[in-house]
C-alpha cells in the first residue's frame, strides 16, 4: 500500500530529468551528444538530459553514480559503498548497453565491455549530457540503452583558484583544488582531487559467512587538465588529460573471512584535437585520443589477476551547413582495441573502421533527424545501424516527437577470446536491438512536462551455456518515462517516474536488478544566502541471484530520503551539508551486498 501511495503521488507531479535541487534550465541551452552537432535542447528528438556545473555543485552528490541515480530511466547499483563496482541500467537494458564517453573519448574496458564509472569523481566534471534510446547510428557499439557523456572542467574567464574540503560518515575525507582561466587566446584548467573512506563491509556476512566482516575502504586520486589555444578566429587547438586511480577493498563470498581483497583500477584519457572553420559552411574537427582501463586484483597482497584495455581512437568529423536550417554531418573514425592480461586470450587485438552520415533540419515547426553508420570490425565483420526521428512543434507550448532506430553491442574480448575452459567463443555475433519511441513535451511559464513511451527489442544477447558463451537470449523492454520540472513561487520541484517491463522475451521473466517502477521527487527553496532541498527516491522490487546459492531471489522495494543544504558565506566561500538515507533504511541493490546506511557529509568550498 505504501508503494502505491508513493507512485500515485509521483504520477501527479511527473518529472524533470535534471539534477536534484536544480533550477529549470533555459530552453535555449545547447547540447551536442544527441546528434553530434550543436543543437538547442528543446529541439532534440532523443530524450536528452543536461546537468551543468551549477546543478552538479548544488546537488551535493558524492560521485557520478549517486547523481545519475536521480534521473529518469536510470537505475544505478553498487556492490557495496562508495567506489565499489557500479552498474548502470538505462531504460532496463544491460549495464553493458550504456556507452560512457569522457570528452568524446571511449574509456570502457574491451575486456568486460563496461565502464568503471564509479572511479570518476564529480570534482573533475563540469557538465553531463545523457541521451536515452538506441544511438549506435551516432556512436557505434554499446549504445543500446543510451549514451552518457561526461565533460571535464575547462577554463573560463579571468584566471582563478578553486578548492574544496569535506568530512563525512565512515571516515570519508575529500580534498580538491584547481586553477583555471583564460589569458589572451589561451584557456587552461588543471584540477586534482583526493577521496578516501574506510567504508562499510561490502558483503553482509549473515548472507555469506565466508566474507570478511571488516570495513572495505576506498582511496581515489584524480588529476585532469585542459589546454585550448585559438590560433585565430577560425582555428582552435586543444589537449586534454584525465587520470584517476581507485583502490577499492572488496569482499569475496567464497574465500576466507580473514582475506583482504583489493581491486586497483586506473582510467586514463589523453586527447589532441584541431577545430577548424574552413569556410562559412564547413566546420571540421580532427581528434586523436587514447583511453585506457587498467585493473589489478590482489588477495592478501598477492596479485590474483590483471587486465588492461587500450583504445586508440581517431575521428575526423565534418559539419556542413547545406541550407539555413539544414546541416549534414560526415565522420570517419578508427578504433584500435588491444588487451593485455595475465590470462592467455586467443586474440588480443582488433580494429574498427567506421563511417557516419547524419542530417538534421528544421522545416518550420517540424524537425527531422536521420543518421546512418557502418562499423567494420576486423574479427566479426560489418554492422550497419540507422535512426530516423521526427519532431512537430504544434503550438507554442506543445511538441511531439517520434523515432525508430537500431543499435548493437560488440562481443567483449572476455566473451570471444577467453580460454576455452572459460567458454570463449570466437564465433559470437554482436547483440542487436531496435527501439521505437514516441513522446509529448510541454514547456511554458517555467513549467516543463514530458511523457515518453519506448519499446526496445534486443536479440542475440550473449550468455554462457555450458560449455560455451553463445548468442541465445532475447529481451523486450517497453515502458513510460514521465517527468516534471518547474516551481511554485520560490520553491523549485522536479520529479520523475519510470514504469517499465524489462523481461526475457521467451519466458517473460524479469531481467535481474531492474524494477518495474522507480521514481524520484525533489524540492528546493532558496532564501537569503541559503538553499535547502529534500529528495525521495523509490524503487520497486527487483529480481536477483542469491550470492551464495545462485538461486533466484527477490530484492524488496525501498524508499530513501535525502537532505541537502548550502549556505553562501560570501561571494567566494560556501558551506554545504548532505544527509543520505536520513531514516537509515536497510535495503540491498545487489543481493548480499551492503549499502552505506545513513551518511552525513559536510564540506567547505572556495570559488573565485
Amino acid at each position: 500500500m505504501k508503494q502505491k501511495l508513493i507512485i500515485i503521488a509521483l504520477s501527479g507531479a511527473v518529472a524533470s530529468p535534471f539534477a536534484a535541487y536544480a533550477e529549470t534550465p533555459s530552453l535555449g541551452e545547447t547540447v551536442v551528444t544527441a546528434t553530434r552537432m550543436s543543437q538547442p535542447l528543446d529541439q532534440t528528438i532523443a530524450h536528452t538530459t543536461v546537468l551543468n556545473e551549477q546543478e552538479i555543485r548544488k546537488s551535493g552528490a558524492p560521485d557520478v553514480p549517486a547523481l545519475l541515480r536521480s534521473l529518469s530511466g536510470m537505475e544505478v547499483v553498487q556492490s557495496g559503498g562508495l567506489g565499489k563496482v557500479s552498474s548502470i541500467y538505462m531504460r532496463g537494458t544491460n549495464s553493458s548497453h550504456v556507452l560512457v564517453l569522457l570528452d568524446g573519448v571511449r574509456i570502457n574496458s574491451a575486456t568486460t565491455g563496461t565502464t568503471a564509472i564509479e572511479h570518476i569523481m564529480l570534482d573533475s566534471i563540469e557538465r553531463i549530457e545523457v541521451v536515452r534510446g538506441n544511438v549506435s547510428s551516432l556512436y557505434g557499439s554499446e549504445a543500446i540503452g543510451g549514451v552518457i557523456q561526461l565533460f571535464t572542467k575547462r577554463g573560463h574567464g579571468a584566471p582563478a583558484m578553486n578548492a574544496s574540503a569535506g568530512l563525512g560518515s565512515h571516515g570519508l575525507q575529500r580534498l580538491a583544488a584547481g586553477f583555471s582561466g583564460e589569458v589572451n587566446d589561451t584557456s587552461f584548467s588543471i584540477n586534482a582531487g583526493k577521496v578516501k573512506t574506510s567504508g562499510v563491509s561490502a558483503i553482509n556476512p549473515m548472507l555469506a559467512p565466508a566474507a570478511n566482516p571488516g570495513n572495505d575502504g576506498y582511496d581515489n586520486t584524480t588529476v585532469n587538465a585542459q589546454l585550448r589555444h585559438a590560433v585565430n578566429a577560425n582555428n582552435l587547438l586543444s589537449a586534454t588529460l584525465f587520470s584517476t586511480r581507485g583502490d577499492s577493498q572488496y569482499d569475496s563470498a567464497f574465500g576466507l573471512p580473514t582475506d583482504r581483497n583489493n581491486l586497483v583500477t586506473g582510467l586514463d584519457k589523453l586527447s589532441l584535437a584541431s577545430d577548424n572553420q574552413l569556410n562559412d559552411m564547413w566546420h571540421s574537427q580532427a581528434r586523436l585520443a587514447q583511453g585506457t582501463d587498467n585493473n589489478h586484483a590482489y588477495t592478501n597482497g598477492a596479485q590474483q589477476y590483471y587486465f588492461k584495455t587500450r583504445s586508440n581512437q581517431f575521428a575526423w568529423q565534418n559539419e556542413l551547413k547545406i541550407a539555413e536550417a539544414q546541416r549534414l554531418n560526415v565522420a570517419l573514425e578508427h578504433l584500435g582495441q588491444a588487451v593485455s592480461s595475465g590470462t592467455l586470450y586467443t586474440q588480443t587485438k582488433r580494429n574498427v573502421n567506421s563511417l557516419l552520415g547524419g542530417y538534421i533540419a528544421n522545416y518550420g515547426a517540424q524537425q527531422v533527424q536521420l543518421d546512418l553508420r557502418q562499423d567494420r570490425y576486423s574479427d566479426f565483420g560489418t554492422v550497419n545501424t540507422g535512426l530516423l526521428g521526427y519532431g512537430w512543434q504544434f503550438s507554442d507550448a506543445w511538441r511531439a516527437t517520434a523515432s525508430i532506430g537500431n543499435a548493437f553491442k560488440a562481443p567483449a574480448f572476455l566473451d570471444m577470446y577467453a580460454p576455452a575452459a572459460w567458454g570463449g567463443n570466437p564465433n559470437l555475433r554482436p547483440e542487436r536491438a531496435q527501439n521505437r519511441e514516441i513522446a509529448l513535451h510541454y514547456a511554458a511559464a517555467g513549467q516543463r512536462v514530458a511523457a515518453a513511451y519506448f519499446d526496445n527489442r534486443i536479440r542475440d544477447l550473449i550468455a554462457y551455456q555450458f560449455p560455451l558463451t553463445v548468442n541465445i537470449n532475447q529481451a523486450r523492454i517497453n515502458g513510460w518515462e514521465l517527468e516534471y520540472a518547474g516551481g511554485f513561487d520560490d520553491i523549485r520541484v522536479k520529479a520523475n517516474l519510470t514504469l517499465q517491463n524489462p523481461r526475457d522475451a521467451a519466458t517473460g521473466t524479469l531481467l535481474t536488478r531492474r524494477a518495474k517502477e522507480h521514481a524520484s521527487i525533489a524540492a528546493s527553496r532558496s532564501f537569503a544566502a541559503w538553499e535547502m532541498g529534500v529528495e525521495l527516491q523509490h524503487s520497486g522490487a527487483r529480481q536477483d541471484v542469491g550470492i551464495d546459492t545462485f538461486l533466484p531471489v527477490t530484492l524488496p522495494g525501498y524508499q530513501v530520503f535525502n537532505l541537502n543544504a548550502r549556505h553562501q558565506l560570501d561571494k567566494d566561500i560556501a558551506i554545504s551539508v548532505r544527509i543520505d538515507n536520513l531514516f537509515d533504511r536497510d535495503y540491498m541493490l545487489v543481493h548480499g551486498y551492503n549499502t552505506s546506511g545513513r551518511t552525513l557529509f559536510a564540506g567547505l568550498s572556495y570559488q573565485q
